[in-house]
């Protein structure tokens, strides 16, 4: 089973790791709130434990965006006592709650009835920033929940993106996905094509607040 471990103390994340790992699991971490959402599309944990307070993003931001497309087990691990940050935390979508300090028994056992309640497999994801809705399965995209007519070609470049949410993915990375070379010259292809997503699919177009460049390296979507 893979567990994705996002949490911002470098020396739990470590600990966990090793202990986990040694009982068996597969584990995966991030550091802040974007970064966990990133790794989850990417790693597709089987469970996440996840700390409220990051930075970038919190634990409860962090659920909402989980929540949109994957319904692995959440298990918030925070130091966060006070009972309102246990029902946010629980109606943002989290399964259980585990204040620190923990025993690692106790994380162990649910850990082991949480694997009860796991599915064989899962759904490719679906990817919702804004009013937008983009099903990486069925290959469609709608918009305030009417469907989005797309090009192929922008088919293409919003699914990568939208199966690296929060990573800056880099121009040539495109290219090769798109046209299948790194090594195609970007004439303005790329511009034109993220242009046009923002048009179809941004509220403002012209200050886009989810399909963003990053100045010379490439472009991020942001949930």
């Amino acid at each position: 089973m893979k567990i994705l471990i996002a949490d911002d103390d470098p020396q739990l994340i470590r600990a966990m790791r090793i202990t986990l790992a040694a009982h068996g699991y597969d584990v995966v971490s991030a550091a802040d709130g974007a970064e966990a959402i990133a790794v989850a599309a990417q790693a597709r944990p089987d469970v996440v434990l996840l700390d409220l307070g990051m930075p970038r993003l919190d634990g409860v931001e962090v659920i909402h965006a989980l929540r949109g497309w994957t319904d692995a087990p959440i298990v918030v691990v925070s130091g966060r006592t006070g009972s309102a940050d246990k029902v946010d935390a629980l109606d943002a979508g989290a399964d259980d709650y585990v204040t620190k300090p923990f025993q690692i028994d106790e994380l162990l056992a649910r850990l082991r009835a949480l694997a009860r309640r796991i599915g064989s497999g899962s759904a490719d994801p679906v990817v919702v920033f804004g009013d937008v809705k983009v099903d990486l399965a069925v290959k469609s995209v709608t918009r305030g929940g009417e469907p989005v007519h797309l090009t192929p070609t922008e088919w293409r470049m919003l699914e990568f993106l939208a199966r690296h949410p929060g990573a800056l993915v880099t121009r040539q990375t495109l290219l090769k996905d798109m046209w299948g070379s790194d090594q195609i010259a970007d004439t303005g292809y790329l511009r034109l094509y993220i242009s046009q997503l923002r048009k179809k699919l941004e509220a403002d177009p012209a200050n886009p607040v989810h399909l963003l460049t990053e100045q010379g390296m490439g472009y991020r979507l942001v949930l």
